[in-house]
Formats: C-alpha cells, structure tokens, sequence
C-alpha cells in the first residue's frame, strides 16, 4: 500500500542505532539549520492555503534545545543591505498567523529587519478564537527574536501604525485592516504602506480588499507574470492603477542552503526517508512537494505518472522502478479530491509505486531524497514557487508547468523541462518523467545546472538586497509625503 504517514525524526519503526545517527547527524548542524527544518518558508509563496503542519516538531523539540546551547563559529559576515533599517520601527500585517506561504515570509522578513536593529512589531488580522499550537509556536519563535507582537485591534494598533516608519501588508485579503482599524487616519498611513503581494487567484480581485491600492507607497510582488496579472486585472476589472510596483524574486536561506551544500547530511537524510517509504536507493523518485488541492495538479501528476510507467512497460526499458511521492496529504481533512487520488492509485493498481506523505514542514528530507521535483501548479501557475528554488539547490532538475513565475526560474532544456497546464500537458509531463528516467546524465548536468542557477539569483542575500531597494524607495517617498504635508 502507498505510505500514509510523513517521515517523523524518532519514529518508531527506526533502528535504535540510526536514530542515534540522525540525532547525531542534527546535532552537527548549526542550531539555525535545524530550527529551519521544522519552521521553513511554505512550499510556495502563491497560495495563502499551502499546507504545512509541526509534524515532527513535538518529537524533535529535545533536539533544537541541545542544539540551542551549541555556540556558532564566529565568521567574518558580509554586512547586510538591510543595515539602513536600524532603529527604524516597521510595522507588519498579517491577514493570518499560520504555516503557509503568506505569513511565513513576513516572518522571514521580521528576522531579517531584527537582525540588522530594526523596531518590529507584528499584527495578525485573523486568529483564532483559541489560541492552538501554530499560532503559540510561531508567537513564541517571534518573541524569542525580539519581534513583538502586538493586537490588531484598538488604540494600540492604530498608534503603532501611526508612528510606524514603515507599515507592511502581507497579501490583498489584508487590505480590509485599513478600514477596520484605522478608520479615519488610514489617509495618515497609507503613503508609508509597502503591500506584499502573494495571490493569483481571481477572488482576490474585490475592491473591499483593494480600494486602497493606488494610494499607498509601493506594491511587493515576487514575480513579472504575476505584476502583469495584477496590472491588468486591476485597471481593466476594478478601474484602479497599481502604485508603483516592484518585483522581488524571493531566495533561499542560508539554512537550507546549508544543508543542501552538506553531502553528509544529505547521504543520511536520503537514506533514512527512502527507508521510511519503503523505496531502494537506485529506485527513482519523482515528488510533488505541495498542499494537496486541484490547484496544484497533483491528479495530472498522477495520470502523467502512469502514462509514463505504460510508455517504459510498451518500450522494455531497462530502468530502475519509478515512485511518486506526494508530500503535502492530509487525511484528516478528508477532502473529494484526495479521496480522488487515492482511489484512482487503486484504480490504477499502482499502489506500490505512490506513496503520500503527510503535510510537513521538514521538506529539505525529501528534497535529499528525492531525484527530481514535479511542479504541477495548474490554470495561472505559481507566482513564484519558493519549492522550486529549493529543489534547484539540493541539485534537482525540474519538471514545472511552463505558467506563471515558475518560467522565470526554471530555463527550460537547461535546468528542467516545461509542460503545458491542463489536460493537454498530461502526456508531455509523461515523456519528461521518461526522459529523465532514461538520460542519468541528462538529469544530473540538469541539477547541477539548477544548483548553479541558485547560487546566481536565488540566495538570501540577492532577496535581501531586492527587498532594501525597494524599502529605502518606500521610505524615501514616504519622508517626501510627510514633509509636502507638513509644508
């Protein structure tokens, strides 16, 4: 039967000794790394959906607190772009608190801000009415990073905002704060307002979310097709101009680039998750790294896959047996479409060769283990695809929809191949998946390609030297307002 269960640091199935190794193994990370295993950027930066869950936090948080008393070696740091930011007070807005992509990189945001001496304060608009493990565990991180946390709601809220340098609103469904909370001093605020822009869908496009678009300093989006989308949806839908608006590619952090520069980890990693999917180390694994949801196409992943499997059957290829892997299931939630999936993987007979993986922060794993990344988003794509980066630098090629930002980081025949959306890219993602298969070397001068693309344009330093070009426009033009409305 296909695996149910995502990889957990300790499970009981292990050996005594290789737990002892993966422990070890850990503990030779830096504290950082091993904290970014379990508290990483989401598997995409598009979808305020995306899954990921604290799967393995609870059993491995004995090994962050050993691994906290460990001191980093002192190395000579390149100063960072962001360092005009210090004593600045920079105010962020998050429509939720939770581990998808949205709130994930304000956070990433909110740790860059902090570690140049930046006054951080956080707000998140909906929260839930109890406070459950997420929400506490990411607070508790931000606490212990200096980044307060404040309510989005009252005087407090509108004083921070007030006299906030800087106010940053993650995603178009933030825009109804504004109204909500500052009623009558949102004109006071908005000149000083960067909108971090994440979404591609259709249903974002609500002038209650967007009215006051036009009117604040600058809009953030992390790729071109994307700012293209919103241009033209906005003008021709909702008869409103974008504000000036900057595209900023996102990259890698140095956590995982970290691990994904370590052979050791990455051996130990590899065999340590295949082991747990039951899968050898010369089968060949194609995995799809993403909340499961018809958006992210992993029901023409699946018909692909199993095209590709008939082509090699008809053709007598000799080759190591093929396995998907699908990490981003959710059984409880029990939704038709996974259903869909899992039934038709029984349909199919193929049972043995599909294996889903719980939701999970913990991606760097399966990236280790895994031979090349599938990135199916379907209709507009991704706007960005952060998972895609990652799996660039753990040395994968990438077989990717050709829509949305994902063309702006895979060069297709060079670093991966590109497949239509839709039905019509069901056969062509299938001779990808076996041309892949078959040309050992082709993949491998692929993944070396991709890595090398990375270490271009994909980093952390490229995005925090993106992002300070765009934060010292906004505060330039915010200072500009300010002193015209003093005049």
């Amino acid at each position: 039967m296909a695996k149910h269960t995502a990889v957990g640091w300790g499970h009981h199935h292990y050996h005594h000794l290789q737990n002892r190794w993966l422990l070890a193994l850990l503990l030779m990370l830096s504290v950082s790394t091993v904290i970014a295993f379990f508290m990483r950027s989401a598997f995409d930066s598009c979808d305020r959906t995306v899954s990921a869950a604290v799967d393995g936090i609870g059993s491995s948080r004995h090994v962050i607190q050993v691994a906290e008393k460990r001191t980093a070696p002192i190395a000579a740091v390149k100063p960072s772009p962001l360092s005009f930011m210090k004593s600045k007070v920079v105010l962020l807005v998050s429509h939720e608190l939770s581990l998808s992509g949205g709130p994930l990189l304000l956070m990433e945001l909110a740790f860059l801000l902090r570690s140049v001496g930046a006054e951080v304060y956080w707000m998140t608009i909906m929260k839930p009415s109890e406070t459950d493990e997420v929400t506490y565990s990411l607070e508790h991180k931000m606490l212990g990073r200096g980044v307060q946390v404040v309510s989005a709601k009252g005087k407090e809220a509108l004083d921070t905002a007030l006299r906030a340098d800087l106010v940053v609103l993650n995603t178009a469904v933030a825009g109804k704060w504004l109204d909500v909370v500052l009623k009558g001093d949102v004109h006071r605020v908005l000149p000083k307002v960067l909108w971090w822009i994440h979404e591609m869908r259709g249903h974002y496009f609500k002038l209650d979310y967007v009215k006051h678009l036009p009117f604040v300093a600058g809009a953030m989006i992390d790729s071109h097709v994307t700012t293209e989308y919103w241009k033209n949806r906005t003008q021709e839908r909702l008869k409103i101009k974008m504000p000036d608006t900057y595209v900023v590619h996102l990259g890698n952090s140095k956590e995982l680039m970290q691990v994904a520069e370590d052979t050791v980890a990455k051996r130990v990693l590899r065999e340590h998750v295949r082991e747990s999917l039951g899968v050898l180390n010369e089968d060949l694994l194609f995995a799809l790294i993403n909340s499961v949801s018809r958006g992210k196409g992993q029901d023409l992943f699946l018909r692909s896959f199993y095209e590709a499997l008939q082509l090699i059957k008809e053709k007598k290829m000799q080759i190591p047996p093929l396995h998907a892997v699908i990490v981003g299931s959710d059984m409880s939630a029990q939704t038709k479409f996974e259903m869909e999936l899992r039934d038709y993987v029984v349909l199919k007979k193929i049972q043995d060769r599909v294996h889903f993986v719980n939701k999970t922060l913990t991606v760097a794993p399966y990236l280790a283990a895994i031979d090349v990344l599938v990135q199916n988003s379907q209709a507009r794509g991704e706007c960005f695809g952060r998972i895609t980066i990652e799996a660039m630098a753990f040395q994968l090629p990438v077989l990717g929809t050709s829509a949305g930002g994902t063309t702006e980081i895979v060069v297709n025949g060079t670093t991966g191949l590109l497949h239509p959306v839709g039905k019509p890219g069901v056969t062509p993602l299938a001779k990808n998946i076996v041309k892949l298969a078959t040309h050992v070397e082709r993949r491998l001068t692929m993944g070396k390609r991709g890595y090398e693309r990375v270490k271009e344009r994909f980093l952390e330093q490229h995005m925090a030297e993106r992002i300070a070009r765009v934060l010292k426009e906004v505060l330039r033009k915010s200072k500009n307002k300010s002193s015209r409305h003093i005049g």
